[in-house]
């Protein structure tokens, strides 16, 4: 007979106020593992949006099927081409202009994307609930944090577009059809849910900790030492790379949070934040990979700006703000900087991509075990387009044939993605907002 004593999937690591979620290791997995469910990597759930439309011409290739080439935009993805499908045709009705409303074309984009239900307009906000808290409601019973929802800027206050809520532009993900929830922008206070104080939140404790300049891993220095012993030799190396990878986030952390304390040029960041956009998302997606790998949450939701965001991309040249720039009527220049813009989107997300790839997860990989959407509610961001949209399908969790661009009838609702997407999950729901059906997609 066998005997293999399996580690808990579920075990933390504890110390002096800090817990220390592990990823999961072979220790993890009894002898017979066909039999058991313990170490079964779970499928996660990401969305990656981008605000303020896509240049077009650009983005979507000619050809149809397996055979298609990457365009000038999407070029940058072609290392992970058999886990992608590029989506064209789908849309979001509920998105356009209603009876009796004001322009609004930004706030309608943001607040239908995940919900697929035309927003009230005026200062109380009502839509309904986002096709990730749908997944979070069954996925978040076996993690400790249901979801994450984060962004690259923060929150927008005072007066928003024409009469219309700033919850829909601020959020993409909404509980209830009233209750919207707040993206965090801050890295330290995602790394501090993921891996920091849970026992208290007592600001007077969680500022002394900080002061002490203590990183997590060494409030857990005694138990992970014990943990590192009784392990094989493969477990140790991965844990170890990502022990290493923990303390990297905090030590990027910790930097900003230096830096921004000298006397730099107004550049409207909050103190913590890294000086640089590229900086801010590659720590961004770094501490969404580790929320994944210790399985804290398995639904995330990822906004590279608001809708209207005035960010200006100065490291890669473009000094003007994002949203002006999409309304380029048709000026070469400005269509240039936007081309940019997308570019440097899909570079980042392209880094996301890749540390999925190269981390362990079970039989595979993160990203052979996630489900990602990347893409925007309008197309053409110069006529505020809703039809048509910027649309990709990314990973390896959902069993459907990557490599494949496919074309949907034009108006095919985008909530017809998302509703098959939950299907897959084996969260089976018959209607999610303006949906029709499940789409039809090549499976292996």
């Amino acid at each position: 007979m066998i005997f293999k004593k399996a580690i808990p999937r579920r075990t933390f690591l504890r110390g002096v106020g800090a817990t220390l979620a592990l990823p999961l290791l072979d220790g993890m997995v009894p002898a017979f593992a066909a039999a058991a469910d313990t170490g079964k990597a779970p499928v996660r759930m990401s969305f990656v949006y981008v605000p303020c439309g896509i240049m077009m011409e650009e983005w979507t290739p000619e050809t149809e099927g397996a055979g298609f080439e990457f365009t000038p935009t999407l070029k940058g993805l072609a290392p992970f081409r058999d886990h992608l499908v590029v989506l064209s045709g789908l849309t979001h009705n509920e998105g356009r202009i209603g009876p009796g409303e004001s322009a609004g074309d930004h706030p309608r984009a943001g607040a239908t994307y995940l919900t697929g239900v035309h927003p009230a307009m005026g200062k109380e906000a009502r839509v309904g609930i986002s096709v990730d808290q749908v997944a979070a409601a069954e996925l978040g019973k076996q993690t400790q944090l249901a979801s994450l929802e984060l962004a690259m800027e923060a929150t927008v206050v005072g007066a928003c577009e024409s009469g219309w809520s700033c919850a829909y532009q601020n959020t993409l993900c909404w509980r209830s059809a009233t209750t919207p929830l707040p993206t965090e922008h801050h890295p330290r206070v995602i790394f501090e849910r993921l891996f920091g104080d849970s026992d208290s939140t007592d600001p007077a404790a969680r500022l002394a900790r900080l002061q002490a300049d203590r990183s997590v891993l060494d409030l857990v220095t005694q138990p992970l030492g014990r943990l590192l012993k009784d392990i094989g030799p493969g477990d140790r190396v991965r844990l170890t790379e990502y022990l290493d990878a923990i303390r990297d986030a905090e030590r990027r952390i910790q930097l900003a949070e230096k830096q921004a304390s000298r006397e730099v040029p107004s550049f409207d960041r909050p103190t913590g934040v890294p000086p640089t956009y590229e900086e801010h998302a590659k720590l961004m997606f770094d501490l969404q990979t580790l929320a994944y790998q210790t399985d804290l949450t398995r639904v995330i939701t990822f906004m590279l700006g608001f809708e209207q965001s005035t960010l200006a991309y100065r490291e890669i040249g473009v000094t003007d703000p994002h949203h002006p720039l999409t309304h380029h009527q048709l000026d070469r220049d400005k269509i240039a900087k936007v081309i940019k813009i997308n570019l440097f989107h899909i570079k980042l997300f392209a880094y996301f991509l890749e540390k999925l790839r190269s981390t362990p997860d079970g039989d595979g990989s993160l990203l052979d075990h996630s489900m990602i959407v990347y893409g925007s509610s309008l197309s053409d961001g110069n006529i505020h387009a809703h039809n048509n949209l910027p649309i990709l399908l990314l990973g390896g969790g959902y069993q459907i044939k990557g490599g494949r661009h496919i074309r949907f009838p034009n108006e095919t609702p985008l909530m017809n993605l998302f509703l098959t997407m939950l299907d897959k999950l084996g969260i089976p729901v018959e209607k999610l907002g303006d949906s029709t059906g499940k789409l039809e997609l090549p499976s292996v």
